[in-house]
This record gives C-alpha cells, sequence and structure tokens, in this order.
C-alpha cells in the first residue's frame, strides 16, 4: 500500500505532529471524502506500508523528524510557486523558510526524493506569462542541484473557483498560453539540469521535452527500494492522472475549518461575556450555549468511534 500524505491536507506544514503520533500508533483512522460517516482504520505498520508520498509547501517541520521515518521508503512533493500573500496567505516566506528547508531536505535524502512542484500556474494582471518565467528562472537557479525534477499544472476551471477568481482576479491559461509558457519554463529547466513533467494535463507538450509525468510514481519507488511496485494507474483519479493506486489520509477543508474555530471561538467568548454580565441576555445565550454531543455525533473521535462501531457489529 502506497500512502499519501496528502493531496487534501498539508500534513507535513501543519499536522505533522499529529502525523508521527499515528505512526507510533500504528494506524489511523480516514473519512471517505464522498461518503464522511464512512470511516477506514488504515495500518502503518512497516510491512503494509510500502511508500510514502508526502505532500506540502513547507517542509520544515519534517527536517528534524526524518529518523521517525526509518524502515519507510518515502519521498516529498514540494509546491514552490511565485505567488504573493495575496493567493497564498498561510505560506511562509520562499527565500527565508521554504527554499532552504527544501535544500536541506535534498541534502539529508537527496535529489530524487524531493521533487518540486510549479502548481498550479494561473494567469492575472499581475502574475502574467513574463511574470511567471523571471520567477520560475529564479527559483530554478537556487533549487538546482537539489531536485532533478518540477512537476508544472495548469488552473483548472473548476466551477467553485469562478466566485473567487473573479474577486481576486485570476484566470485559467488557454491553450496557446500554456504552450508559450511551457516553453519558457522549458528553456529554463534544461539549463538548470531539470527534468519537467506536467501533471493530469491533458494538453501534448513533449516538442518542448515535457512528458506526462506520475506524482505518485511507481518507478520512482523502485529506484528507492530496488523492489518491484504494482504500477497500476490509480481508477479513482481522472483520466489524465497517471499515478498509481493509493490511500490518501487527510481531509478537505482542514484549513478552513481552523478560521471557523477561530471565529467560533471569538463568537462564544462574547457569548459567555454577556451571559455572566447582563440577565436580559441570558435566554437568548442560552441557546446558543455549547452542549455536549451524543456518542455518535462525535465525528472528531473517529478512533473511538470506529472501535465502538466494531465491538457493537
Amino acid at each position: 500500500m502506497i500512502l499519501s500524505v496528502s493531496r487534501r491536507t498539508d500534513i507535513p506544514a501543519h499536522y505533522a505532529d499529529w502525523f508521527f503520533r499515528r505512526l507510533k500508533e500504528g494506524y489511523v483512522c480516514t473519512r471517505n471524502p464522498m461518503n464522511p460517516k464512512q470511516v477506514s482504520r488504515i495500518k502503518l505498520s512497516p510491512d503494509t506500508v510500502d511508500g510514502i508520498v508526502f505532500w506540502t509547501k513547507n517542509p520544515a517541520s519534517m527536517l528534524d523528524r526524518l529518523p521517525e521515518l526509518e524502515g519507510y521508503p518515502y519521498y516529498f512533493q514540494v509546491t514552490m510557486t511565485s505567488y504573493g500573500p495575496d493567493l497564498e496567505p498561510g505560506v511562509p516566506g520562499k527565500n527565508d523558510v521554504v527554499i532552504p528547508a527544501f535544500q536541506a531536505l535534498s541534502r539529508e535524502i537527496g535529489p530524487e526524493r524531493v521533487i518540486w512542484r510549479y502548481d498550479p500556474v494561473l494567469l492575472s494582471p499581475k502574475y502574467t506569462i513574463e511574470y511567471h518565467a523571471r520567477w520560475f528562472e529564479a527559483m530554478a537557479r537556487k533549487l538546482a542541484g537539489y531536485t532533478d525534477r518540477c512537476v508544472l499544472s495548469f488552473l483548472d476551471d473548476y466551477r467553485h473557483l469562478g466566485k473567487v477568481s473573479q474577486e481576486l482576479g485570476f484566470r485559467a491559461p488557454d491553450r496557446r498560453e500554456m504552450r508559450e509558457l511551457a516553453e519558457k519554463f522549458a528553456e529554463t529547466a534544461q539549463r538548470y539540469g531539470l527534468t519537467l513533467q506536467t501533471c493530469a494535463e491533458a494538453i501534448d507538450l513533449s516538442e518542448f521535452g515535457i512528458t506526462h509525468g506520475r506524482c505518485i510514481d511507481g518507478s520512482l519507488f523502485e529506484r528507492i527500494t530496488g523492489h518491484p511496485f504494482d504500477r497500476r494507474k490509480d481508477p479513482n483519479q481522472r483520466s489524465e492522472c497517471g499515478c498509481m493506486t493509493a490511500v490518501d489520509i487527510g481531509l478537505y477543508d482542514t484549513m478552513y475549518d481552523l478560521i471557523v474555530n477561530f471565529v467560533g471561538a471569538v463568537a462564544y467568548s462574547l457569548c459567555a461575556y454577556f451571559f455572566l454580565t447582563s440577565k436580559s441576555c441570558v435566554n437568548i445565550v442560552s441557546r446558543l450555549m455549547v452542549r455536549r454531543k451524543k456518542a455518535e455525533e462525535d465525528y472528531l473521535n473517529l478512533d473511538k468511534n470506529f472501535n465502538s462501531s466494531n465491538k457493537n457489529g
């Protein structure tokens, strides 16, 4: 089994402590994103996990904990783009934090196991083709020798991005713009000894030396371990995706949930204040106060719920 950590959540940057606790316990419970009430228990022992793919925008918190991964073949996909805090408000400085962490990680585990993702490529009045070309070259210069592969992906026109893209003024590149970007990126990649691949893209860019990639890559795991892997494509991914089958242990919208929790904490603090200081507000505020959940409603306690349902079954 290949473990994906994680397409859905930046676990290395934000939940590394949780992940290593799960490794120590030997299992993790994860939800089906299409059916949140369906919870699966995944064994995490080295004899069950054939490999781990880490996805992150900042690997710094993993550097001191790499020895805890002994016995597990793994590699990292590190997303590093040229966007500022207008599009990536939670990502630390590239020059001060992310690039040094990328370089340090590469020194520890080797450049083949640290893959640079320039993903997704979008366009706006600020983020033009020329802007991307200039900053892609600046990043490639600093990452040269610390990785041998860069994965590109162009923004897709997902329906839920419509309002956000209008507010922030960005859009997906058209095919002509994709080709122009690809040509400029390819020239830079060749200059710095990088192999360029695309992620889940239908467009053929082979004339620029850019191939279709596999982010969860059986051939890379074979080189890391010296053992053969089942490279069959994951049928649950898009048709353009070449990834092999893996189990993802992340959850969608976890970063958004942190914001919601913060807003909720402020709101209930105000409720508590009025509850204690104003008798006229007691009836209203008491209706808003937190009540203890029933056991079957405690969806955050996945492990306990899972074990309880198994005993009852």
